[in-house]
């Protein structure tokens, strides 16, 4: 049988290891990385725009109070992995600029848009729904606009834990560390919360709360883990190199730790898709065209039909998938 045979036969039967390979498979199979991708790009559009946004408003109604503008930034977008040090840098203090405030307005509005699209898609992409019953570019974007108030609240809560943090040093050591850990407690749960209403509401089909909330769960632990440690993945590695290649270095930094979010976000999709579809366990050689046609688990079938059926545009189209018999060849010996 071999060892590649013996280790598909035992995760098979482990659950524990079948499982996340068939994530890893269905990942693989939905283009996950290009997903993640495009979740990128339009999060990218957004950020940005969005601080300025925040930074110019600051400017406007916190004129003439140098040492609160500071400390809100510091506490709130000081969180963010690279960009964070120089957002709080006082060498640049804030100043209101009524055009910088339309353009973030309008770019923003843009990426955000495109953000919450781009996750619809790769959400209907992962739970294989026809394109038929995908929504159309109106109601996606209302969608969205409903995401991003979501997503507002979302921010205000976490910016007053982040403050939260940043203040705990004031209140002596011995409530310095509970108050950290109720934080980064409290901003977990918050972001799970927002993860299973993301999850619900961008893909169009019904899910319940039990389907989403493993991958919503695994999704908020593994982002206050990149949080946390965002500044040492990314902002420490390019820390060196900013004076050298300035705003460049600074921009690869910031996307790489958006585009390390958008894999946490797919990868916890993909979870929930696999686990309540039960799509596992895979055949550990499903990927290649070597593998026969007999060696193919039900899990196996199961994907590969629901990617066909996923192509469906018209509500009068029949899409049937059938497979080829065993071979003489397919058999094993």
């Amino acid at each position: 049988m071999g060892v590649i045979g013996k280790l598909d036969t035992y995760q098979r039967r482990h659950r524990w290891l079948g499982l996340p390979i068939a994530v890893i498979y269905k990942f693989v199979d939905d283009q996950g990385t290009y997903l993640a991708s495009l979740i990128t790009y339009y999060g990218f559009l957004s950020l940005f725009p969005l601080l300025l946004i925040f930074t110019t408003v600051l400017g406007f109604m916190l004129h003439g109070h140098p040492a609160l503008q500071h400390e809100l930034i510091s506490s709130a977008l000081g969180q963010f992995p690279v960009i964070g040090d120089q957002l709080t840098d006082t060498a640049h203090p804030l100043h209101g600029s009524g055009t910088g405030l339309v353009i973030g307005i309008l770019v923003a509005l843009y990426g955000g848009l495109g953000f919450s699209v781009a996750i619809q898609n790769a959400f209907n992409q992962v739970w294989a729904v026809p394109m038929t019953r995908r929504p159309d570019l109106v109601v996606a974007r209302l969608r969205g606009l409903a995401l991003l108030g979501v997503l507002c609240i979302g921010v205000l809560v976490t910016t007053g834990l982040a403050g939260l943090t940043t203040w705990a040093g004031d209140y002596g050591p011995e409530w310095d560390l509970a108050l950290r850990a109720g934080a980064t407690v409290l901003a977990v749960i918050v972001n799970g919360v927002l993860l299973v209403l993301a999850f619900r509401v961008l893909t169009a089909r019904h899910l319940t709360v039990r389907q989403v909330l493993p991958g919503a769960v695994v999704a908020a632990l593994a982002w206050q883990v990149l949080q946390s440690l965002g500044t040492l993945l990314v902002g420490h590695e390019l820390r060196g190199t900013s004076q050298v290649y300035g705003l460049f270095g600074l921009v690869l930094g910031l996307l790489a730790w958006i585009y390390l979010e958008a894999l946490v976000v797919v990868f916890a999709a993909e979870l929930n898709a696999v686990r309540s579809e039960r799509l596992w366990p895979r055949a550990l050689l499903a990927l290649t065209p070597l593998v026969g046609n007999d060696e193919l688990t039900h899990a196996d079938r199961r994907s590969y039909r629901s990617y066909a059926t996923a192509q469906r545009y018209k509500d009068f189209e029949e899409i049937t998938v059938e497979f080829d018999p065993p071979t003489e060849r397919d058999r094993r010996p």
